[in-house]
């Protein structure tokens, strides 16, 4: 009979960057499935704001926002690679991270719409504290590394400090503040990683991050995000076929659409990331890429709803503008994805030519929106994905028979 195996309270130590077979604990999948509330209401906002033609607004505040979600998700994601003991104030600590998420996620329709970030920065108040007690458990725990981990406590609470001073700066100065504070925010783990610490006690230097936990939790992330999608599109489309019924369109839509969201799956889920992520620099810059990525497939599923309502002539902008609003972020995933997958896969294994046909293909057919309709450009778009990945997948087939 097993017995329970969390413990009130254990030291903090350092984990073993090169631990066979870690994977994401319950926990940190808990944790995750908070971020699905955040992310879903930043999508719903950019839908709505494309579809009322405040196209420009919209772009500009959902970036806003998904950075505050992204950057929230990431800071504990590379905390807990290093120093997760799942112990239960350890678990106090992080279901108060996750109660902050919540509060982040009540305040993106005000962050979103009028510029105020009250409650988005109480949500990250509420974060912080957490976050900064656990880093300063880790400096307890880890005495080699305590210049590391005290530089991240006392960069978060500065920052913090200055993203509550924020909230009462006006506009637009509150603009130039954020762009300000993000700065710092991406700056904190690179200064805080290069932090002198003596190597007869801490070999590796800074925090113990493990690359193949890192990546499978960004992967995580991505089927989050997928799920996302699959949502929002399910739910426009309720709506559409109660109200209108039936139509060839729609269904060409939803099947571009599947092949949409399958296509991105497959693309990203390719594999061998882990194996690139051989040093900092080289981690964080993959790591810090992903904002675009995941920005990139949550907007694609808003871009989706917005067909959807450009179907139903219910939006306010054209089919060629919905259909841009689907294939811009297909193609920003594409473009970035295949540039930070230079810094990890082995030299030879990108195909450049096949994302360049895909990239090129999906913003051809977003501009035929307007003569073939949106159903009929939204379907054309998941097949060049079906198109890229064939090709893709019969080159590396030829690379193996030659090298056999």
């Amino acid at each position: 009979m097993s017995s329970p195996r969390t413990e009130w309270f254990r030291p903090m130590l350092a984990r073993d960057p090169h631990e066979e077979n870690r994977v994401a604990s319950p926990l940190e999948l808990l944790f995750d499935l908070t971020f699905v509330v955040a992310i879903s209401t930043a999508a719903a906002e950019l839908h709505h704001s494309i579809s009322e033609a405040h196209v420009l607004a919209g772009v500009l505040g959902y970036l806003v926002v998904f950075f505050a979600i992204w950057w929230a998700w990431i800071n504990f994601t590379w905390f807990a690679s290093a120093y997760d003991c799942d112990d239960a104030l350890y678990r106090v600590l992080t279901v108060l991270k996750m109660a902050g998420v919540l509060v982040l996620a009540v305040g993106i329709p005000a962050a979103f719409e009028h510029f105020d970030l009250g409650t988005v920065v109480l949500g990250y108040t509420i974060m912080r504290v957490a976050m900064v007690a656990l880093w300063l458990r880790a400096a307890h725990g880890d005495r080699a590394r305590a210049p590391v981990t005290h530089a991240y406590a006392l960069a978060l609470a500065v920052i913090q400090l200055l993203w509550i001073g924020l909230i009462f700066v006006p506009v637009p100065w509150a603009f130039i503040g954020f762009v300000v504070l993000v700065a710092g925010e991406v700056s904190i783990p690179p200064l805080a990683e290069s932090r002198e610490v003596e190597a007869e006690t801490s070999p590796t230097g800074g925090t113990t991050w493990h690359p193949e936990h890192i990546a499978e939790r960004y992967g995580l992330l991505t089927l989050i995000v997928l799920g996302e999608v699959i949502l929002g599109i399910t739910g426009a489309f309720g709506p559409a076929l109660s109200e209108r019924g039936f139509s060839v369109s729609l269904l060409l839509l939803g099947i571009g659409g599947l092949l949409v969201v399958v296509g991105l799956w497959w693309i990203y889920f390719l594999g061998g990331d882990d194996e690139g992520l051989t040093s900092l620099r080289t981690a964080l810059t993959w790591g810090y890429g992903h904002y675009v990525v995941f920005a990139g497939v949550a907007a694609t599923g808003a871009g989706l709803e917005v067909a959807v309502d450009a179907e139903e002539h219910t939006a306010q902008v054209s089919a060629t503008t919905a259909a841009f609003a689907v294939a811009v972020p297909i193609a920003l995933v594409l473009a970035v994805l295949t540039a930070l997958r230079r810094l990890t896969w082995a030299p030879g294994s990108l195909a450049p030519g096949y994302v360049a046909f895909a990239v090129v293909g999906v913003l051809v057919c977003a501009g035929l929106a307007g003569v073939l309709g949106i159903g009929v450009s939204v379907l054309l778009m998941g097949l060049v994905l079906a198109a890229m990945l064939a090709g893709y997948l019969r080159l590396l087939r030829r690379r193996a028979a030659a090298g056999s």
